[in-house]
Order: structure tokens, then C-alpha cells, then sequence
């Protein structure tokens, strides 16, 4: 990790691995804690593969969806490492994404008390971006989301 260009963001969940691996393959548990709450999710594409894509939309009201997100997954271990990128649509074209361009890898290992040590690294390509991404919330955002995640993956009702 850079920390000039990397954010960072670590958690225990208190759910077996396998669970926090399905919460993040399984289209209907990845829409109910991918966006913060209330905010909802709608999963176009989930295709958790290497070259696979990942499409969102959302919606504060459940009836207009927006555009999201649009990546591709570059690299996933089954029940050990997601990596992902917007700055590759899912048609795998070049892309320039708002609010920034990054690269995230999420990592799950067995937490020694049952959990799930779980750990996200956001890369961008310049301090400035990752400064941009930090301000408009990243701890904060991805936090929640973590949370959420957490919950879908024990079992408890998000949405």
C-alpha cells in the first residue's frame, strides 16, 4: 500500500468467510448492502470472474435508477481476493469515471475468533485523486457499506 496514493479501510466481520464471499457474488445480498442505506441497489450485471462486469444503478426514491457503477473485475480468488476497476467499463473500453478513477482490491482471510478479517485497498493514480476520494467520504461511505456488508453476510436484514 501507498499511502500517497491508497486508501485503506479494515474490518472484522463476525461472519464466516464463505458468507462474506457470497454477500459479494450474490447478486440479490450485493444489492441489499452495496449503496448506504436508504439509498437503494439495482444489480444489472454481477459477473464475479476475471473480465466480468460490475454494473449498478440507484435510486433514493425506488422508481428512477441511475447510473452507478461500471467496472470490471481484473483478478477474483474464490473466498480470498476481489479486485475491480472503473477505469475499465464493463465492455471493457477506457473509462473516466466520476468522482475518480481507482482500483480496488478487497481481501478476506479467517479472523482466529470465527470472523472474517476483511480489508479494502483503494488505489488511485495521483495523490490529487485519492485526496478527492477522501474528502467526499471514502471512510465514511465505504464504512457504512462495510457495515451493511457485515450484516448481510451474518444474516440480519438491511433492506
Amino acid at each position: 500500500m501507498n499511502p500517497d496514493l491508497d486508501l485503506l479501510l479494515e474490518r472484522v466481520i463476525r461472519a464466516p468467510r464463505s458468507a462474506v464471499w457470497n454477500a459479494w457474488t450474490d447478486p440479490a445480498r450485493f444489492a441489499k448492502w452495496w449503496l448506504p442505506a436508504p439509498t437503494l441497489c439495482r444489480v444489472e450485471r454481477l459477473e464475479v470472474r476475471p473480465g466480468g462486469a460490475l454494473v449498478t444503478r440507484l435510486s433514493d426514491d425506488g422508481v428512477e435508477f441511475h447510473p452507478h457503477v461500471d467496472a470490471t473485475f481484473l483478478v477474483v480468488e474464490e473466498l480470498e481476493r476481489i479486485v475491480f476497476t472503473n477505469a475499465i467499463d464493463s465492455s471493457w473500453r477506457p473509462a473516466v469515471p466520476a468522482p475518480v478513477p481507482m482500483t480496488a482490491e478487497v481481501t478476506l482471510a479467517d479472523h482466529p475468533d470465527g470472523g472474517t478479517d476483511y480489508r479494502i485497498v483503494v488505489r488511485h493514480g495521483d495523490p490529487a485523486a485519492r485526496e478527492k476520494h477522501a474528502e467526499l467520504g471514502f471512510a465514511d461511505g465505504w464504512g457504512l457499506v462495510t457495515g451493511q456488508l457485515a450484516e448481510v453476510a451474518a444474516g440480519v436484514a438491511v433492506r
